[in-house]
């Protein structure tokens, strides 16, 4: 009762002042992603959140695709081809206007093509737009491309985010600060928590009926529940938990839309050598393969049964789904046909996404009922990129191939499933020569049954788009061909709610806190010198120094010997070669280690951090802005544990062997033993779904408000210290229990004092020693320890940065990161010394 007690008042301390949440506006929208993007250019990288936030919003192209995947106009009003398909005219549209106020015209064509297929460029589409020989410029309004070979799929290779128009002006910063044409323009983005964009008054078009569009980024399936149940997203196209979607259903105030992405999942199979590469034993892994019951058991009977590399929704898709019915039986017999009747052993090697590791155990079970032993072996993405993709060292894997109209691959060199076939190069030759539509359609029929009949792959489904939404949101969901996320026309419809809010605070008050922060520094350190002696502090400084030097160099040799390639993660399963090393460049990942190492070192000594490769912006930015965070969520977390553990400690001390120690020693057994991230579960149920008391996470920044931030961070700190209170509850009580026996507690006892004030003047300080080791453990794991907390509420800390730079190996950051970390440590245990002195009188001589 005495935990629940403490535990109360501190949510109280922090809730109670807290305003109830208001309605958002109606003219601004928040849009949840699973993914942060990495940065904002879709000309320099594959990923697709580039394009979910900034393609068809802040970027258009001289194209778009529709819904059925048919090309329209958009920055083009029309085009003509020639006759031999060697050359391509656009008709640009009058009035546009980029964003920064440049005029739209045919040198930005020039400028834009140009620069894709430059020698330097990383643009994924670099060797598809290679077959423009020569852009001419016409007249301004008028721009002729001049191919090298025929190429059909031109016009939609410039449909694609790789392809929009960006204003030559913005070229530099267009990783942070897009500049394009589109209906939106970009004013913010808070790393690892949302982007804003704005309405575009100066648009050409309709303006967009949204004044504000905000994107937010969840990734945890309970996080995501939360955040959709409570309204503080209005929209999850790509929702990431298809478990909860009935429950989603059932509530008026949300509406869920499935619909087909343009993702294929596949079982891909590397058939270089060995049995793979033997068409009957790829038949036989066909007919042992049940898709529509690895639909139901991976994806809760979400998805679209396939029989080859192509979306159902397409116009020119072909059913191929009964070319290989489930046929136990015939899989054996095919694989006793290739010389293995006794079945075959291989290995089974899947990324991190839940679709792909569900699916695979599925799989497994299936292919094992024909013979085939599999292996699971689960890999991070940046293994998978590199085991899997670039040394092609597996059996087996399981992908989704989000990238629209991407049979092409098949076609590739040395692609990661080895498949190579003459037959099939003749037939990617006519299609890219066809400029007839009806001829391109039969083309596409024929590619689809070629992969099918050569078994390349087990083709399991189209993967589903599963949309909620506020059911008061019109003309939002449209499943188009690309990675674009359609606002134009959205809006919402029914009763309008009450604007927000925003406070802001100025821009000095953080230089003032900072300054007084360092003076509070300069001034310890300085009494510190005064009372201990400045031999004694240089003595510390210097193993301080010795210590963080070391491990730099530990923490450098960790990280680059870590597998993965930054730039294949960036630039994604399509890029070429050349595009990947021109990345590499880029960021500075050549040369020798040591000088690397050494050119870090030097940097980190004049307060440089060095420049993200994923956000290509300063890491010293990033760490600022993630530790806004996770700085005050520790030190309320470490406050509460504090404020709640050593109180019942001592109580339980003081009781010891009564109900009232019992009580509490069963609690604290109980707060150790409960998972922190399942205790942050069930208070946002409680207090955010259930209660509605407040937000389900994310963080408002603090120029919004002391009691916004506080507030955000309210059910966070509380998640975090429970566990922490409850050691720090069981060490006051072994340590006090030590002290009470000591004689000269007894002899305090025998001037007068009661039990009470023996316990609190000289007990409890004397017992101080391990509590404060104990502290100086618990802060830096509680300043980026808490990257489970941190999913759960979907806060833009220290955890998920160092955790979202090693997946993606952002090694600069991680590097900055750690050392940092480091840094904390190494001053928590110079602190902690300290106290040791100031605590106990008895040390002070050893430290002269």
């Amino acid at each position: 009762m005495k935990v629940s007690a403490f535990l109360g008042l501190a949510a109280a301390c922090l809730l109670a002042f807290a305003p109830v949440a208001q309605a958002a506006p109606k003219d601004t929208v928040t849009v949840a992603l699973q993914l942060e993007p990495p940065n904002l250019d879709p000309t320099s990288g594959a990923a697709v959140a580039v394009d979910e936030v900034v393609y068809g919003a802040v970027f258009e192209g001289l194209v778009r695709l529709d819904a059925q995947g048919a090309v329209k106009p958009l920055l083009a009003t029309w085009w003509e081809i020639a006759p031999d398909g060697l050359t391509y005219t656009f008709h640009l549209r009058d009035g546009v206007k980029f964003q920064d106020g440049t005029p739209f015209d045919t040198s930005i064509v020039k400028f834009n093509l140009e620069r894709a297929i430059a020698p330097g460029s990383t643009n994924v589409q670099k060797q598809a737009l290679s077959v423009i020989r020569q852009v001419e410029v016409v007249d301004p309004r008028t721009v002729r491309l001049h191919l090298s070979a025929p190429y059909s799929d031109l016009l939609y290779t410039l449909a694609w985010g790789d392809s929009v128009m960006v204003s030559p002006k913005s070229v530099a910063t267009l990783a942070t600060a897009p500049v394009g044409t589109g209906p939106f323009r970009f004013v913010g983005w808070r790393r690892g928590d949302a982007i804003t964009l704005v309405r575009n008054d100066g648009y050409w078009g309709q303006p967009a009926k949204l004044k504000t569009v905000r994107f937010r980024f969840i990734g945890d399936p309970a996080a995501a529940f939360a955040a959709i149940k409570t309204h503080e997203i209005d929209a999850f196209p790509d929702y990431p938990a298809p478990e909860n979607l009935a429950q989603l259903r059932a509530d008026p105030a949300l509406k869920v839309i499935t619909g087909s992405s343009e993702g294929e999942v596949i079982l891909a199979i590397n058939e270089r050598v060995g049995p793979l590469a033997d068409v009957r034993v790829r038949r036989a892994i066909q007919h042992a393969l049940d898709r529509r019951a690895i639909i139901d058991g991976a994806m809760y009977g979400y998805g679209t049964p396939i029989g080859s590399h192509f979306p159902p929704q397409n116009a020119a898709y072909v059913d191929l789904t009964g070319l290989y019915p489930h046929d136990v039986a015939k899989a054996k017999a095919l694989l006793a046909q290739a010389g293995y009747p006794n079945g075959l052993d291989l290995t089974l090697k899947l990324p991190p996404p839940n679709y792909a590791r569900r699916s695979g155990e599925i799989v497994a079970a299936q292919l094992a009922k024909a013979g085939i032993r599999v292996k699971i072996e689960t890999l991070e993405w940046a293994q998978w990129l590199d085991q899997v993709y670039g040394r092609h060292v597996f059996d087996l894997t399981i992908v989704s191939h989000a990238e629209p109209m991407d049979y092409g691959i098949y076609d590739k060199d040395d692609y990661y499933f080895g498949y190579h076939s003459a037959a099939f190069h003749r037939l990617m030759q006519a299609l890219e020569a066809a400029t007839d539509e009806g001829q391109r359609t039969a083309i596409l029929g024929q590619i689809q049954r070629q992969i099918a009949q050569d078994a390349v792959n087990g083709f399991l489904f189209q993967f589903p788009r599963l949309g909620v939404f506020d059911a008061r949101l019109r003309d939002f969901w449209l499943n188009t061909p690309t990675q674009t996320i359609d606002l134009r026309a959205a809006s919402f419809g029914g009763a309008g709610g009450a604007e927000a809010s925003t406070q802001t605070t100025s821009g000095a008050a953080g230089a003032i806190v900072g300054g007084v922060l360092a003076l509070a520094v300069a001034g310890g350190l300085a009494l510190v010198a005064v009372r201990f002696g400045a031999a004694y502090l240089a003595g510390r400084a210097a193993v301080m120094l010795l210590t963080l030097l070391v491990a730099s160099l530990v923490v450098f040799t960790i990280i680059q010997v870590a597998p993965g390639d930054p730039a294949a993660y960036m630039l994604g399963l399509n890029a070429s070669p050349e595009a990947i090393a021109n990345l590499r460049h880029q960021m500075g990942l050549e040369g020798p280690a040591a000088q690397r190492y050494l050119a870090w070192l030097l940097g980190l000594l004049h307060g440089d951090f060095g420049v993200s490769y994923t956000y290509q912006t300063p890491v010293a930015a990033l760490i600022a802005e993630r530790i806004g965070v996770s700085l005050p969520l520790a030190g309320l977390a470490m406050a509460l544990s504090i404020i709640v553990g050593a109180p019942i400690g001592a109580l339980a001390a003081a009781r010891r062997g009564k109900a009232a120690d019992t009580l509490v020693m069963g609690l604290t057994q109980i707060g150790v033993a409960i998972p922190n991230f399942w205790f942050a579960v069930l208070l946002v149920m409680v207090f955010s779904i259930g209660l509605k008391w407040v937000s389900a996470g994310g963080f408002p920044g603090w120029e919004a408000g002391l009691v916004p931030a506080l507030k955000a961070l309210a059910l966070p700190a509380i998640a975090l210290a429970a566990p922490q209170a409850a050691i720090i509850a069981r060490v006051v009580r072994s340590a006090l229990i030590d002290t009470l026996t000591e004689d000269w507690m007894r002899t305090a006892r025998a001037k007068g004092l009661t039990a009470g004030q023996a316990l609190w003047r000289h007990g409890l300080p004397n017992a101080l020693i391990p509590v404060l080791t104990i502290l100086g453990l618990q802060f830096p794991f509680l300043l980026a320890g808490g990257v489970i907390i941190e999913n759960v509420f979907f806060l833009p800390g220290l955890g998920r940065l160092v955790l979202q730079a090693v997946t993606q190996r952002d090694l600069i950051v991680a590097q900055g990161v750690v050392m940092l970390l480091v840094f904390v440590v190494v001053s928590a245990n110079f602190l902690v010394d300290l106290a040791y002195l100031l605590v106990d009188p008895r040390l002070r001589s050893h430290a002269r």
